[in-house]
C-alpha cells in the first residue's frame, strides 16, 4: 500500500482508509477467509461498527468455516453485543470454532459449559462436556484453560466434580510454565502446604519468586496494534 508516516494524522487516516478497502476487496471479491476475519476485526476495533463486524464473523464462519470467526461470533452472542444474547447459539459457534482448530473456541465453549448458563443439556452432561473442551484447550497450551481447569479441581463443583489436589497441581504447574503468574502462586502455596504434592519450602519460595517476576513483566508489557495479524481481546 505504499509508505505512510503513521505519526501524521492525515496519513494515518489515509492508511486506515486504504486498509479497509484492501480488506473489503480481499474478502468480498477474492473470498479470502483470513482477510474476511481481518475485515471483521477492522470493523470491530477501528470503525467500532459492531453490527457489521458481527455479520462478517458469522458469514465467514458459515460460508468458509474459518475457525476464529466462529469463535468471535460466539463471543458476540454470549455477550449480546449488537445482537440478542443467546448462550445456546454462542456455544454452538464456539464449539464449531474449537472443532475447526481454534483453541480459544475450546476455551470459551468450555468455560460457558461449566458456567450456570442453560445450554439445553442436563447439568452433568454440560459440565462433563465443558471440562473436555477445557482440557482440549489446555492440551494445546491455552494457558487460561489450564488455569480454569486447575481452579475447578482445587474447589470442585458440588455434586458434579470432586476436589482433586493432585490434578490441580499438575494443571497449575503446566499453566505456570505457560507464564500465568497466578498459577505459579498457586503452585507455591501447594508446595508450602503440601496440598497435592510433597511439602517443600524451597520450591514454594522459588515459585513465589516466579509469580512475582511474571506479574512485573505483565505490568511493563505494552502490546502493539498489529492490523495484519488480526485484533483479538
Amino acid at each position: 500500500m505504499g509508505s505512510y508516516n503513521l505519526k501524521d494524522a492525515d496519513e494515518l487516516h489515509e492508511y486506515l482508509k486504504n486498509l479497509h478497502i484492501e480488506y473489503q476487496f480481499g474478502c468480498l471479491s477474492e473470498k479470502n477467509p483470513e482477510v474476511c476475519h481481518l475485515l471483521g476485526d477492522y470493523n470491530e476495533a477501528i470503525k467500532q461498527d459492531y453490527p457489521e463486524a458481527l455479520k462478517v464473523f458469522k458469514n465467514n464462519c458459515d460460508e468458509h468455516n474459518y475457525a476464529r470467526s466462529c469463535t468471535k461470533y460466539g463471543d458476540y452472542r454470549v455477550m449480546g453485543t449488537a445482537c440478542q444474547k443467546d448462550p445456546v447459539e454462542a456455544f454452538k459457534y464456539m464449539q464449531k470454532g474449537c472443532d475447526l482448530g481454534d483453541t480459544r473456541g475450546c476455551l470459551h465453549a468450555g468455560t460457558l459449559a461449566v458456567s450456570q448458563e442453560e445450554l439445553n443439556l442436563d447439568r452433568n452432561s454440560q459440565i462433563s462436556l465443558g471440562m473436555k473442551l477445557l482440557k482440549k484447550a489446555c492440551d494445546s497450551n491455552e494457558e487460561k484453560a489450564c488455569f480454569y481447569l486447575s481452579g475447578i479441581f482445587l474447589s470442585g463443583i458440588e455434586g458434579y466434580v470432586s476436589k482433586n489436589q493432585k490434578e490441580a497441581y499438575v494443571l497449575s504447574l503446566k499453566c505456570c510454565e505457560l507464564k500465568n503468574p497466578y498459577a505459579c502462586a498457586n503452585v507455591s502455596i501447594m508446595h508450602k502446604k503440601g496440598d497435592g504434592v510433597q511439602q517443600n519450602d524451597e520450591l514454594a519460595k522459588s515459585f513465589k519468586t516466579r509469580a512475582e517476576e511474571l506479574l512485573q513483566e505483565i505490568k511493563v508489557q505494552k502490546r502493539p496494534l498489529r492490523f495484519h495479524q488480526g485484533i483479538d481481546p
